[in-house]
This record gives structure tokens, sequence and C-alpha cells, in this order.
């Protein structure tokens, strides 16, 4: 997912960098499916799950988590911090797939490397909620037209 974003970073950056105008502030499209994903990550991870449920409900979130990304790609919102919180969710990702391997190799659901790295990819997810939203409130430098 690391290499997917990166390389559509760079294309929106290339491709998108003119004096376009920005989209109507507040970007009602992100809006919802932000909304969409932060009920995903609050449902995900139900109290009485273990972790290894956990983990397959946070896998279900790959695709809202791209779409919301594609739309900050698109509205040419992107920054140093979102980028930073998409490198710790990756980061956080692959420390849980690896406590999930490790977990199925043992044959325990409750394996607490799992458990701790399931609420840490959660945490990722919430702190990158927490970047996206803050650039889709943010308002347009200047009157909207300036180059990203």
């Amino acid at each position: 997912m690391r290499a997917v974003a990166a390389l559509t970073a760079c294309t929106a950056l290339v491709a998108g960098c003119g004096g376009d105008p920005a989209p109507d502030w507040g970007y009602p499209e992100l809006g919802k499916g932000l909304r969409s994903l932060s009920r995903a990550v609050d449902e995900a991870c139900g109290r009485t799950e273990t972790p290894e449920g956990c983990a397959e409900d946070l896998d279900r979130l790959t695709a809202p988590t791209e779409r919301a990304f594609s739309q900050v790609l698109e509205h040419e919102l992107l920054d140093v911090g979102t980028v930073a919180a998409m490198n710790e969710l990756d980061r956080a990702r692959e420390l849980r797939v690896a406590a999930a391997e490790e977990a199925r190799s043992r044959q325990d659901p409750h394996h607490l490397p799992l458990a701790r790295a399931v609420a840490a990819e959660k945490r990722a997810y919430e702190r990158l909620l927490d970047e996206l939203e803050r650039l889709r409130t943010a308002p347009p430098p200047g009157d909207g037209t300036d180059p990203v």
C-alpha cells in the first residue's frame, strides 16, 4: 500500500500543480468518506472479539482508507502530517500481520503481541482519520487557486 500511495502522490503532484481552481471548500465527498471510515474504525474490534477477529475487521478497512486517501490526492490536500500518518498505519499493519502469523503458528487466538499490534493499528487508523479531517476542514490558502 505504501508504494501505491507514494506513486499516486507523485503522480498527483506532477499532474496537478497548475493553477487549477480548488474544489468547493469543505470537500463534502471526502467528509462523507471519512465519516464512513470513522464508523468502520469505531465498529472494528468489539469488546468480545479476539485479536484474531479484530485483525480481520482491520483488514476490511483497507479499501475505504485507500478511497479517502485518493480523494485527498484528487483535491491536492496532501501534506507531511498525512504522509506520516499513512506511513505509521503501514508500519502498524506490517507488525500486525507478522504478529498474526505468529499467533496462527502457535494456534493462540489471544496471543498478546497480536492484541498489542491490533491496538496499535487501530490507533494508527484514528490518527490518520484525525489528519484527514484536519486537512478537509482547513481553509484553503488565499482564494483556493494557489498551486500546491
